[in-house]
C-alpha cells in the first residue's frame, strides 16, 4: 500500500499544526495523484498554474490604445495606430477581441463609407469589412464606430498582433477616431480564454 511521509525541514524552528474542528462526522482528506504545492487563502505570490484552470477561465488581458486619429483616401485597406499583442500561454487558447474605435468622419459624398477590419500578424483577416453608416445621399456626420468583437483561434504560444485597419469605399476621406469635437479614444482588448 502507498504511504504518507511528513519531511520536516531541517533548518526550520517553526511547529505546523494540522487542526481539526469541532466535528462529530468523521471526513476523509484525499490528496491528488501528482506533484504541487498547496495555496491555502493565505497564500502569498503563489497562484493556480493556468494549465489547470478550468475551460473558458480568462487566462491574461491585454489592451491596446489609440488617442489620436486616422485618416485615408485609399480604397485599399491600410493600418491605423490601434494594435495590441498577446502572447498565448497555450496553443489551443482562444483570443476575445472587443474592439471600440472611437468616431468616424463621412465627407458629403453619396455612397461614400469607411470600412474598417480586424488582422492577425500581417494579413489574416479576423473580423469586419461592412461598409459603416453607408447612405446614398451626400450627408457629412460624426458618429461612433461602436465595436467589433470576435473569438479567434491563432493556435500558437508566440506573440501574436491584432490590429485595426482602415478603408475609403470611394476613395474620399474616411476616418477612424477622430472628430471635430476630438478626444476620442478606441481601444482594442484581447482576452486569453482556456480552451
Amino acid at each position: 500500500m502507498s504511504q504518507i511521509k511528513l519531511a520536516p525541514n531541517a533548518s526550520g524552528t517553526g511547529i505546523f499544526t494540522i487542526d481539526s474542528p469541532n466535528s462529530n462526522t468523521n471526513r476523509t482528506l484525499s490528496l491528488p495523484d501528482n506533484a504541487g504545492t498547496i495555496i491555502t487563502t493565505g497564500s502569498s505570490g503563489q497562484s493556480i498554474p493556468k494549465a489547470a484552470l478550468p475551460t473558458g477561465s480568462v487566462l491574461q488581458v491585454v489592451q491596446g490604445t489609440q488617442t489620436t486619429g486616422t485618416s485615408t483616401t485609399s480604397t485599399s485597406y491600410v493600418d491605423t495606430s490601434l494594435s495590441a499583442t498577446i502572447t498565448p500561454t497555450s496553443s489551443s487558447s482562444k483570443i476575445l477581441i472587443i474592439m471600440y474605435g472611437g468616431t468616424t468622419d463621412r465627407i458629403a459624398t453619396a455612397n461614400e463609407a469607411a470600412r474598417f477590419q480586424i488582422i492577425r500578424g500581417a494579413s489574416t483577416f479576423v473580423q469586419g469589412g461592412g461598409n459603416w453608416y453607408f447612405s446614398a445621399t451626400a450627408t457629412d456626420f460624426a458618429a461612433p464606430i461602436g465595436g467589433m468583437s470576435y473569438l479567434d483561434s491563432p493556435a500558437t504560444t508566440s506573440a501574436t498582433t491584432y490590429k485595426v485597419q482602415l478603408q475609403s469605399r470611394l476613395g474620399g476621406a474616411a476616418s477612424f477616431n477622430t472628430n471635430s469635437g476630438g478626444g476620442s479614444i478606441a481601444s482594442l482588448i484581447l482576452m486569453e480564454i482556456a480552451a
